[in-house]
């Protein structure tokens, strides 16, 4: 009954940012124009233009939800997650290589994006293990500031020459934000999102005995070392996607898994499915209010989502100090 009421939330939330926007549009109206009936101009807004950004909103955050909460487990860190470590940075380096060079299909711009996260998050365990401090969430966190930073420097880099416009779409690209979306790109993410979603809920047992330590993991018969790394790839996968369909949202992956830890749940397979649903709600929620804080303008997604990240962040990391 508990993720029936959740379910039922996020549904509302979903039908709430198709109906709502420059132009109010009923929820009977609404479902209407989703069966393509009624007026052809409200048609065309619900299926064309508010239908597939709900639709974006919600697989990134479900993307989002389920990395963050396998590398919290798999790190036994209650801090990590993809934007904090560094991965989403990584992610946007390689998108923003891939596009300054002419390569920008739905097809190359993941891959770029994961070859980035991929690389961001092995540096940030790097520099963590070369301190000592694997299980620390302050040095593993300070490591994934430094692969941040200098992803940052790295985009600016990239952008040092570029027209004025194409800055200007790069910067609010990396702010975050799903106003582009489009079928095409709803539909590879779906299918990005559910290739990582499932093979975490396959590694899902892993991550529960990882979560005990690398000492009970290897006497419970699990490679640590391997299976940490499926991990990371996957859920660096997953991030990477998020990045090149929606640009950096950060937080998410930090505050989702424990919202669903709050609601008693501990395993991994019912977390990551929980962090799915709860994510996808929350991005959902922040699209709809970045887009009627201050209308007819809109705020970044990344912005709202760190508006209510920070706070939570800052009390986790007061709880762990």
């Amino acid at each position: 009954m508990l993720w029936l009421g959740v379910a039922l939330v996020v549904l509302v939330l979903a039908i709430a940012a198709v109906a709502y926007g420059a132009v109010p549009i009923g929820a009977h109206a609404v479902l209407d124009a989703i069966a393509g009936r009624g007026d052809p101009v409200t048609v065309s807004i619900v299926r064309t233009l508010r239908l597939p950004r709900a639709a974006l909103a919600l697989l990134v955050g479900a993307g989002l939800g389920m990395a963050g909460a396998a590398l919290q487990g798999a790190l036994r860190n209650a801090l990590a997650e993809p934007y904090l470590l560094g991965v989403s940075g990584g992610a946007a380096v390689g998108a923003v290589t891939a596009v300054a060079f002419g390569a920008s299909g739905p097809f190359i711009l993941p891959l770029a994006s994961f070859a980035g996260a991929a690389l961001a998050i092995a540096v940030a365990l790097l520099v963590a293990r070369a301190s000592g401090g694997r299980a620390d969430p302050r040095v593993l966190l300070m490591a994934g500031v430094i692969v941040g930073a200098f992803a940052n420097a790295a985009i600016m880099v990239l952008l040092s020459n570029a027209p004025p416009n194409e800055v200007r779409n790069a910067l609010w690209w990396m702010m975050g934000s799903v106003s582009d979306a489009a079928w095409l790109t709803v539909s590879w993410l779906a299918a990005y999102v559910a290739l990582g979603g499932a093979l975490l809920l396959w590694l899902s047992r892993d991550i529960d005995i990882l979560s005990l330590g690398e000492e009970s993991a290897a006497a419970l018969g699990v490679d640590a070392a391997r299976s940490s790394r499926s991990i990371f790839l996957i859920a660096a996968l997953l991030s990477a996607a998020t990045v090149a369909a929606a640009g950096l949202v950060g937080f998410v992956g930090v505050v989702v898994p424990h919202l669903v830890r709050s609601l008693g749940v501990r395993r991994h397979r019912e977390l990551i499915a929980g962090a799915a649903l709860v994510g996808a709600g929350l991005v959902v929620a922040a699209d709809l209010v970045a887009r009627l804080a201050t209308p007819p303008a809109e705020l970044p997604l990344g912005a709202v989502t760190a508006l209510l990240g920070v706070p939570f962040f800052l009390v986790q990391l007061r709880r762990l100090s």
